[in-house]
Protein backbone atom coordinates (compact mmCIF):
# COMPACT_ATOMS: atom_id res chain seq x y z
CA UNK A 1 0.00 0.00 0.00
CA UNK A 2 1.36 3.90 -1.33
CA UNK A 3 1.36 6.49 1.37
CA UNK A 4 0.23 9.84 0.61
CA UNK A 5 3.27 12.53 1.08
CA UNK A 6 0.24 15.18 0.60
CA UNK A 7 -1.93 13.31 2.73
CA UNK A 8 -4.00 14.71 5.79
CA UNK A 9 -1.77 12.90 7.70
CA UNK A 10 1.78 12.75 8.52
CA UNK A 11 3.68 9.87 6.99
CA UNK A 12 4.88 7.89 9.82
CA UNK A 13 0.90 8.06 11.02
CA UNK A 14 0.24 6.80 7.62
CA UNK A 15 2.36 3.98 8.20
CA UNK A 16 1.29 3.23 12.12
CA UNK A 17 -2.26 3.11 10.84
CA UNK A 18 -1.85 0.36 8.02
CA UNK A 19 0.71 -1.71 10.28
CA UNK A 20 -2.21 -1.38 12.98
CA UNK A 21 -4.99 -2.24 10.74
CA UNK A 22 -2.58 -5.43 9.86
CA UNK A 23 -2.19 -6.38 13.14
CA UNK A 24 -6.13 -5.98 14.10
CA UNK A 25 -7.09 -7.86 10.58
CA UNK A 26 -4.51 -10.64 11.87
CA UNK A 27 -1.99 -10.64 9.52
CA UNK A 28 0.46 -9.90 12.03
CA UNK A 29 -0.63 -11.85 15.25
CA UNK A 30 -0.14 -11.94 18.93
CA UNK A 31 3.79 -12.82 19.52
CA UNK A 32 4.09 -12.10 15.61
CA UNK A 33 7.19 -10.28 14.40
CA UNK A 34 6.43 -7.37 12.17
CA UNK A 35 8.98 -6.53 9.46
CA UNK A 36 12.33 -5.20 10.60
CA UNK A 37 12.93 -1.51 10.12
CA UNK A 38 14.86 -2.35 6.85
CA UNK A 39 12.10 -4.05 5.08
CA UNK A 40 9.15 -1.43 6.51
CA UNK A 41 11.63 1.53 4.94
CA UNK A 42 11.99 -0.69 1.43
CA UNK A 43 8.55 -1.74 1.26
CA UNK A 44 6.96 2.23 1.61
CA UNK A 45 9.50 3.87 0.24
CA UNK A 46 10.10 5.96 3.25
CA UNK A 47 12.74 7.39 5.22
CA UNK A 48 14.60 5.07 8.34
CA UNK A 49 12.86 7.82 10.70
CA UNK A 50 9.36 7.69 9.15
CA UNK A 51 9.44 3.82 10.00
CA UNK A 52 10.85 4.48 13.87
CA UNK A 53 8.64 7.08 14.41
CA UNK A 54 5.77 4.87 13.05
CA UNK A 55 6.67 2.04 15.20
CA UNK A 56 6.94 4.31 18.44
CA UNK A 57 3.25 5.28 18.13
CA UNK A 58 2.35 1.80 18.05
CA UNK A 59 4.79 1.06 21.05
CA UNK A 60 2.92 3.85 22.65
CA UNK A 61 -0.49 2.73 21.50
CA UNK A 62 0.20 -0.86 23.31
CA UNK A 63 0.10 -2.85 20.20
CA UNK A 64 3.60 -3.60 19.40
CA UNK A 65 7.38 -3.78 21.78
CA UNK A 66 10.66 -3.95 21.08
CA UNK A 67 12.87 -6.91 21.75
CA UNK A 68 16.85 -5.71 21.48
CA UNK A 69 18.62 -7.31 18.75
CA UNK A 70 15.76 -9.05 17.48
CA UNK A 71 13.02 -6.13 15.86
CA UNK A 72 9.45 -4.96 17.05
CA UNK A 73 7.00 -8.33 17.74
CA UNK A 74 2.74 -7.59 18.52
CA UNK A 75 1.92 -7.31 22.43
CA UNK A 76 0.70 -10.38 23.24
CA UNK A 77 -2.17 -9.62 25.46
CA UNK A 78 -1.53 -8.32 29.40
CA UNK A 79 -1.70 -4.49 30.58
CA UNK A 80 -0.99 -1.99 27.77
CA UNK A 81 2.21 -0.27 28.08
CA UNK A 82 2.29 3.22 30.43
CA UNK A 83 2.07 6.33 28.41
CA UNK A 84 4.63 9.14 28.28
CA UNK A 85 4.56 12.15 30.09
CA UNK A 86 2.69 14.98 28.31
CA UNK A 87 4.66 17.78 27.17
CA UNK A 88 5.66 20.17 29.73
CA UNK A 89 4.38 23.67 30.65
CA UNK A 90 6.43 25.49 32.44
CA UNK A 91 5.82 28.62 34.46
CA UNK A 92 6.87 31.55 32.03
CA UNK A 93 8.81 34.36 31.95
CA UNK A 94 12.49 34.51 32.61
CA UNK A 95 14.35 33.33 36.11
CA UNK A 96 17.47 33.80 38.09
CA UNK A 97 18.61 30.60 37.82
CA UNK A 98 19.21 28.72 41.40
CA UNK A 99 21.30 25.70 40.62
CA UNK A 100 22.55 25.28 44.46
CA UNK A 101 19.76 22.25 44.30
CA UNK A 102 21.47 20.60 41.49
CA UNK A 103 24.69 21.43 42.70
CA UNK A 104 23.91 19.87 46.32
CA UNK A 105 22.59 16.72 44.87
CA UNK A 106 25.24 16.53 41.94
CA UNK A 107 27.98 16.31 45.03
CA UNK A 108 26.11 13.37 46.75
CA UNK A 109 26.01 11.34 43.60
CA UNK A 110 28.28 8.79 45.21
CA UNK A 111 31.23 6.88 43.58
CA UNK A 112 30.59 7.43 39.92
CA UNK A 113 32.14 3.96 39.30
CA UNK A 114 29.37 1.72 41.02
CA UNK A 115 26.05 1.29 39.09
CA UNK A 116 23.85 4.14 40.09
CA UNK A 117 20.59 4.91 39.10
CA UNK A 118 21.42 8.72 39.92
CA UNK A 119 23.91 10.67 37.91
CA UNK A 120 24.15 9.79 34.37
CA UNK A 121 27.35 7.78 33.71
CA UNK A 122 28.42 4.71 32.04
CA UNK A 123 29.71 1.58 34.04
CA UNK A 124 33.44 0.86 32.67
CA UNK A 125 32.42 -2.20 30.67
CA UNK A 126 30.81 0.81 27.94
CA UNK A 127 34.04 2.24 27.89
CA UNK A 128 37.06 1.74 25.69
CA UNK A 129 39.60 1.22 28.71
CA UNK A 130 41.85 -1.39 26.90
CA UNK A 131 42.76 0.41 23.62
CA UNK A 132 42.88 3.88 25.12
CA UNK A 133 45.24 2.75 27.70
CA UNK A 134 47.63 0.99 25.14
CA UNK A 135 47.40 4.14 23.03
CA UNK A 136 48.17 6.55 25.99
CA UNK A 137 51.14 4.61 26.67
CA UNK A 138 51.94 4.94 23.06
CA UNK A 139 51.86 8.77 22.78
CA UNK A 140 53.84 9.01 25.89
CA UNK A 141 56.76 6.85 25.08
CA UNK A 142 56.93 8.29 21.06
CA UNK A 143 55.71 12.10 21.60
CA UNK A 144 56.76 13.32 25.31
CA UNK A 145 57.68 16.28 24.36
CA UNK A 146 54.62 17.06 22.84
CA UNK A 147 52.58 15.44 25.49
CA UNK A 148 54.39 17.60 28.68
CA UNK A 149 54.60 21.10 26.43
CA UNK A 150 52.41 23.63 26.97
CA UNK A 151 49.64 23.52 24.14
CA UNK A 152 46.90 26.80 22.80
CA UNK A 153 43.47 26.60 21.60
CA UNK A 154 42.03 25.35 19.13
CA UNK A 155 43.80 22.18 20.60
CA UNK A 156 45.55 19.31 18.67
CA UNK A 157 45.49 19.54 14.62
CA UNK A 158 45.56 15.80 14.28
CA UNK A 159 42.49 15.46 16.62
CA UNK A 160 40.69 18.25 14.94
CA UNK A 161 41.38 16.96 11.72
CA UNK A 162 39.49 13.49 12.37
CA UNK A 163 36.87 14.81 14.41
CA UNK A 164 36.18 17.16 10.85
CA UNK A 165 36.37 13.94 8.95
CA UNK A 166 33.44 12.49 11.15
CA UNK A 167 31.40 15.36 10.77
CA UNK A 168 29.54 13.95 7.53
CA UNK A 169 28.33 11.30 9.73
CA UNK A 170 26.32 13.93 11.58
CA UNK A 171 25.62 15.94 8.54
CA UNK A 172 27.58 18.66 8.71
CA UNK A 173 30.61 19.28 7.27
CA UNK A 174 33.67 21.41 8.16
CA UNK A 175 37.43 21.71 8.33
CA UNK A 176 39.80 21.13 11.14
CA UNK A 177 40.42 25.20 11.43
CA UNK A 178 36.94 25.25 12.43
CA UNK A 179 37.36 23.08 15.71
CA UNK A 180 38.44 24.03 19.17
CA UNK A 181 39.29 21.25 21.03
CA UNK A 182 37.70 21.54 24.80
CA UNK A 183 37.84 19.88 28.35
CA UNK A 184 34.70 17.87 27.77
CA UNK A 185 31.70 19.20 26.50
CA UNK A 186 30.80 21.15 29.69
CA UNK A 187 33.27 23.41 29.09
CA UNK A 188 32.26 23.27 25.50
CA UNK A 189 28.82 24.93 26.14
CA UNK A 190 30.61 27.26 29.14
CA UNK A 191 32.79 28.90 26.75
CA UNK A 192 30.21 29.20 24.02
CA UNK A 193 27.33 30.62 26.08
CA UNK A 194 29.54 33.65 27.56
CA UNK A 195 30.76 34.10 24.09
CA UNK A 196 26.88 34.61 23.08
CA UNK A 197 25.67 36.28 26.28
CA UNK A 198 26.09 38.79 29.33
CA UNK A 199 25.53 38.48 32.42
CA UNK A 200 21.87 39.85 32.88
CA UNK A 201 20.84 38.10 29.13
CA UNK A 202 18.16 35.83 28.84
CA UNK A 203 19.18 32.15 27.44
CA UNK A 204 15.47 30.25 26.68
CA UNK A 205 15.89 26.35 27.35
CA UNK A 206 14.13 23.11 26.62
CA UNK A 207 12.33 22.72 29.63
CA UNK A 208 13.07 20.29 32.10
CA UNK A 209 16.95 20.88 30.87
CA UNK A 210 19.99 19.45 31.55
CA UNK A 211 21.27 20.73 34.90
CA UNK A 212 24.60 21.47 34.16
CA UNK A 213 23.34 24.05 32.02
CA UNK A 214 22.01 25.53 34.65
CA UNK A 215 24.48 25.16 36.70
CA UNK A 216 26.48 27.11 33.69
CA UNK A 217 23.68 29.77 33.59
CA UNK A 218 23.37 30.50 37.22
CA UNK A 219 27.90 31.12 36.90
CA UNK A 220 27.11 33.60 34.09
CA UNK A 221 24.91 35.70 36.21
CA UNK A 222 22.00 34.69 33.49
CA UNK A 223 18.24 34.10 33.35
CA UNK A 224 16.33 30.93 32.12
CA UNK A 225 13.45 31.25 29.96
CA UNK A 226 11.97 27.85 30.07
CA UNK A 227 10.59 26.70 26.62
CA UNK A 228 7.86 23.85 26.90
CA UNK A 229 8.77 20.20 25.37
CA UNK A 230 7.43 17.15 24.60
CA UNK A 231 9.04 14.13 25.50
CA UNK A 232 9.87 12.54 22.08
CA UNK A 233 9.44 15.46 19.55
CA UNK A 234 11.90 17.78 21.43
CA UNK A 235 11.44 21.76 22.08
CA UNK A 236 8.14 23.44 21.36
CA UNK A 237 9.15 25.44 18.21
CA UNK A 238 6.15 27.58 18.18
CA UNK A 239 6.40 28.48 22.04
CA UNK A 240 10.14 29.05 20.97
CA UNK A 241 9.18 31.27 18.13
CA UNK A 242 7.04 33.82 20.39
CA UNK A 243 9.79 34.24 22.61
CA UNK A 244 12.70 34.68 19.99
CA UNK A 245 10.07 37.07 18.57
CA UNK A 246 9.76 39.06 22.18
CA UNK A 247 12.95 39.92 21.52
CA UNK A 248 14.51 39.39 24.82
CA UNK A 249 16.08 36.14 23.79
CA UNK A 250 19.96 36.54 23.55
CA UNK A 251 20.66 32.51 22.68
CA UNK A 252 18.89 29.34 23.10
CA UNK A 253 20.27 26.23 24.32
CA UNK A 254 19.46 22.69 23.92
CA UNK A 255 20.71 19.13 24.03
CA UNK A 256 19.96 18.31 19.78
CA UNK A 257 19.55 14.47 20.38
CA UNK A 258 18.37 12.17 23.12
CA UNK A 259 17.96 14.81 25.11
CA UNK A 260 19.09 15.09 29.04
CA UNK A 261 16.63 14.11 30.73
CA UNK A 262 14.09 12.98 28.85
CA UNK A 263 15.78 11.68 25.90
CA UNK A 264 13.85 13.18 23.05
CA UNK A 265 15.07 13.53 19.78
CA UNK A 266 13.96 16.59 17.23
CA UNK A 267 13.32 15.39 13.90
CA UNK A 268 15.40 16.62 10.95
CA UNK A 269 12.21 19.10 9.79
CA UNK A 270 12.05 20.63 13.52
CA UNK A 271 16.06 21.41 13.44
CA UNK A 272 15.39 22.61 9.99
CA UNK A 273 12.66 25.19 11.28
CA UNK A 274 14.46 25.50 14.20
CA UNK A 275 17.86 27.28 12.17
CA UNK A 276 15.23 28.98 9.99
CA UNK A 277 13.71 30.67 13.57
CA UNK A 278 17.42 31.67 14.74
CA UNK A 279 18.19 32.78 11.14
CA UNK A 280 15.19 35.30 11.38
CA UNK A 281 15.96 36.77 14.89
CA UNK A 282 19.80 36.52 14.66
CA UNK A 283 19.86 34.74 17.56
CA UNK A 284 22.13 31.97 18.19
CA UNK A 285 21.97 28.19 19.46
CA UNK A 286 24.95 26.26 22.12
CA UNK A 287 23.97 22.99 20.64
CA UNK A 288 25.04 20.14 22.66
CA UNK A 289 25.35 16.55 21.28
CA UNK A 290 26.90 14.41 23.13
CA UNK A 291 24.66 11.10 22.83
CA UNK A 292 23.71 12.12 19.24
CA UNK A 293 26.16 8.27 18.86
CA UNK A 294 24.17 6.52 21.05
CA UNK A 295 21.45 5.47 18.73
CA UNK A 296 20.52 1.77 19.43
CA UNK A 297 19.39 1.26 16.30
CA UNK A 298 20.32 2.25 12.51
CA UNK A 299 21.79 6.08 11.59
CA UNK A 300 22.90 8.61 14.07
CA UNK A 301 20.90 11.89 14.10
CA UNK A 302 21.40 14.43 12.03
CA UNK A 303 22.80 17.64 14.29
CA UNK A 304 21.28 21.00 14.02
CA UNK A 305 24.69 22.05 12.95
CA UNK A 306 24.12 20.78 9.81
CA UNK A 307 21.31 22.71 8.66
CA UNK A 308 23.63 26.02 9.80
CA UNK A 309 24.45 28.49 7.27
CA UNK A 310 25.42 31.39 8.90
CA UNK A 311 27.14 30.17 11.64
CA UNK A 312 24.82 30.35 14.13
CA UNK A 313 25.20 26.99 15.77
CA UNK A 314 27.73 26.74 18.12
CA UNK A 315 28.19 22.98 18.42
CA UNK A 316 29.58 21.08 20.86
CA UNK A 317 29.86 17.42 21.78
CA UNK A 318 32.07 15.52 23.32
CA UNK A 319 33.90 11.66 23.82
CA UNK A 320 32.85 11.42 27.49
CA UNK A 321 29.27 9.44 26.88
CA UNK A 322 31.13 7.11 23.85
CA UNK A 323 34.71 6.34 24.56
CA UNK A 324 35.71 7.77 28.21
CA UNK A 325 34.01 10.47 30.52
CA UNK A 326 37.94 10.73 32.62
CA UNK A 327 39.88 11.99 29.55
CA UNK A 328 37.67 14.66 29.56
CA UNK A 329 37.95 15.91 25.76
CA UNK A 330 35.28 17.65 23.75
CA UNK A 331 35.13 20.07 21.49
CA UNK A 332 33.15 22.90 20.21
CA UNK A 333 32.28 24.26 16.24
CA UNK A 334 31.25 27.65 17.03
CA UNK A 335 30.95 29.55 13.59
CA UNK A 336 31.05 33.10 12.97
CA UNK A 337 32.04 33.32 17.43
CA UNK A 338 34.89 31.11 17.14
CA UNK A 339 37.64 33.82 17.98
CA UNK A 340 35.75 35.06 21.09
CA UNK A 341 35.97 31.04 21.91
CA UNK A 342 39.07 30.32 21.57
CA UNK A 343 40.66 33.56 23.66
CA UNK A 344 38.26 32.15 26.28
CA UNK A 345 39.88 28.93 25.67
CA UNK A 346 42.84 30.70 26.39
CA UNK A 347 41.93 32.50 29.65
CA UNK A 348 39.77 29.70 31.07
CA UNK A 349 42.72 27.21 31.17
CA UNK A 350 44.99 27.83 28.32
CA UNK A 351 44.33 24.30 26.63
CA UNK A 352 43.22 20.94 27.51
CA UNK A 353 45.73 17.81 28.07
CA UNK A 354 47.67 16.65 24.92
CA UNK A 355 48.08 13.48 25.50
CA UNK A 356 44.13 12.46 25.78
CA UNK A 357 44.31 14.70 22.55
CA UNK A 358 46.36 12.43 20.39
CA UNK A 359 45.42 9.05 22.09
CA UNK A 360 41.77 9.44 20.66
CA UNK A 361 42.75 10.75 17.64
CA UNK A 362 44.87 7.73 16.73
CA UNK A 363 41.74 5.96 18.34
CA UNK A 364 39.72 7.79 15.13
CA UNK A 365 41.94 7.00 12.67
CA UNK A 366 42.34 3.53 13.32
CA UNK A 367 38.84 2.36 13.30
CA UNK A 368 38.55 1.11 16.85
CA UNK A 369 36.18 3.86 17.94
CA UNK A 370 33.52 2.85 15.36
CA UNK A 371 33.65 -0.50 16.18
CA UNK A 372 33.28 0.34 19.85
CA UNK A 373 30.34 2.31 18.97
CA UNK A 374 28.48 -0.40 17.26
CA UNK A 375 28.94 -2.75 20.07
CA UNK A 376 27.96 -0.24 22.95
CA UNK A 377 24.53 1.07 21.49
CA UNK A 378 23.38 -2.62 21.23
CA UNK A 379 24.26 -2.57 25.14
CA UNK A 380 22.57 0.43 25.97
CA UNK A 381 19.54 -0.45 24.18
CA UNK A 382 19.43 -3.46 25.88
CA UNK A 383 19.72 -1.74 29.22
CA UNK A 384 17.08 0.69 28.85
CA UNK A 385 14.82 -2.11 28.12
CA UNK A 386 15.34 -3.20 31.06
CA UNK A 387 14.81 -0.37 32.90
CA UNK A 388 11.86 0.48 30.79
CA UNK A 389 10.65 -3.78 31.66
CA UNK A 390 11.76 -2.98 35.24
CA UNK A 391 9.67 0.40 36.11
CA UNK A 392 6.38 -1.75 34.08
CA UNK A 393 6.42 -4.64 36.63
CA UNK A 394 7.45 -2.83 39.99
CA UNK A 395 6.18 1.28 39.91
CA UNK A 396 2.20 1.36 39.95
CA UNK A 397 -0.07 1.76 36.95
CA UNK A 398 -0.52 5.84 36.59
CA UNK A 399 3.11 5.91 36.31
CA UNK A 400 4.57 7.43 32.83
CA UNK A 401 7.84 6.98 31.09
CA UNK A 402 9.42 8.23 28.11
CA UNK A 403 10.82 5.58 25.75
CA UNK A 404 14.44 7.27 24.12
CA UNK A 405 15.38 5.92 20.88
CA UNK A 406 18.76 6.16 22.17
CA UNK A 407 21.27 7.54 25.12
CA UNK A 408 21.08 6.41 28.30
CA UNK A 409 18.27 8.53 30.76
CA UNK A 410 14.77 7.47 31.53
CA UNK A 411 12.20 10.16 32.55
CA UNK A 412 9.81 9.17 34.62
CA UNK A 413 6.50 10.81 35.79
CA UNK A 414 5.38 9.84 38.94
CA UNK A 415 1.96 8.92 40.10
CA UNK A 416 -0.16 11.39 41.62
CA UNK A 417 0.96 12.20 45.43
CA UNK A 418 4.35 10.74 45.03
CA UNK A 419 6.64 13.90 45.76
CA UNK A 420 10.46 13.23 43.69
CA UNK A 421 12.20 15.14 46.77
CA UNK A 422 10.73 13.44 49.30
CA UNK A 423 11.43 9.80 47.50
CA UNK A 424 14.75 10.95 46.98
CA UNK A 425 15.74 11.75 50.14
CA UNK A 426 13.90 7.83 51.55
CA UNK A 427 15.23 6.13 48.28
CA UNK A 428 18.79 7.41 49.75
CA UNK A 429 18.17 6.27 53.54
CA UNK A 430 17.95 2.94 51.76
CA UNK A 431 20.86 3.28 49.73
CA UNK A 432 19.36 4.16 46.01
CA UNK A 433 20.68 7.02 44.31
CA UNK A 434 17.74 8.65 41.99
CA UNK A 435 17.76 12.17 40.04
CA UNK A 436 14.55 13.95 41.30
CA UNK A 437 13.03 16.03 38.53
CA UNK A 438 13.29 19.65 40.08
CA UNK A 439 17.11 19.82 39.69
CA UNK A 440 16.24 19.97 35.84
CA UNK A 441 14.15 23.22 36.43
CA UNK A 442 15.08 26.88 37.03
CA UNK A 443 11.95 27.26 38.95
CA UNK A 444 12.25 23.77 40.58
CA UNK A 445 9.36 22.49 38.95
CA UNK A 446 8.84 18.46 38.04
CA UNK A 447 8.35 17.21 41.85
CA UNK A 448 6.25 14.69 40.07
CA UNK A 449 9.33 13.61 38.07
CA UNK A 450 12.41 11.67 38.51
CA UNK A 451 15.27 10.67 35.92
CA UNK A 452 16.66 6.92 35.86
CA UNK A 453 20.41 6.57 34.60
CA UNK A 454 20.75 3.13 32.41
CA UNK A 455 24.31 3.20 31.92
CA UNK A 456 25.20 0.09 33.59
CA UNK A 457 24.53 -3.20 32.35
CA UNK A 458 21.94 -4.69 34.43
CA UNK A 459 22.72 -7.15 37.30
CA UNK A 460 20.71 -7.89 40.24
CA UNK A 461 21.34 -5.09 42.66
CA UNK A 462 19.75 -3.12 39.61
CA UNK A 463 16.91 -5.22 40.10
CA UNK A 464 16.45 -5.18 43.99
CA UNK A 465 16.96 -1.35 43.85
CA UNK A 466 14.10 -0.89 41.26
CA UNK A 467 11.84 -3.24 43.28
CA UNK A 468 12.50 -1.38 46.33
CA UNK A 469 12.10 2.14 44.42
CA UNK A 470 9.06 0.83 43.04
CA UNK A 471 7.26 -0.35 46.62
CA UNK A 472 7.97 3.10 47.83
CA UNK A 473 6.78 5.39 45.38
CA UNK A 474 3.59 2.70 45.51
CA UNK A 475 3.12 3.54 49.17
CA UNK A 476 3.00 6.86 48.64
CA UNK A 477 0.73 7.06 45.18
CA UNK A 478 -2.73 8.61 45.89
Amino acid sequence: MALDPAGRLSLYRQLAEVLAGRIEDGTYGAGERIPSVRKLREQFGVSLTTVLEACRVLEDAGLIEARAQSGHYVRAGGPPRRPEPEESKPSGGAKRVDASLAVQLNLGIGNPQEPTLGAAVQGPELMAMGALNRLLGHVLRHQPAACHSYDAPPGSAVLRRSIAQRGGDAGYAVSADDIVITSGAKEAVYLSIKAVTRAGDTVAIESPAYYALLEVLSSLGLRALEISSHPRHGINLDDLAAALGSRQVAAVAMVSNFSNPTGSCMSDAAKRRLVELLEAHDVPLVEDDVYGELVYEGKRPTAVKAFDRRGLVLYCSSYSKTLSPGLRVGWAIPGRYQNEVELLKLVVNQATAVAPQLALAAFLDSGGCDRHIRRVRRMYGEQMASMIDAVERHFPDTTRLTRPAGGHVLWVQLPPGVDAMELYEEADGAGIRIAPGPMFSASHGYRDCIRLNTGFPWSATTERQMATLGRLVAERAL
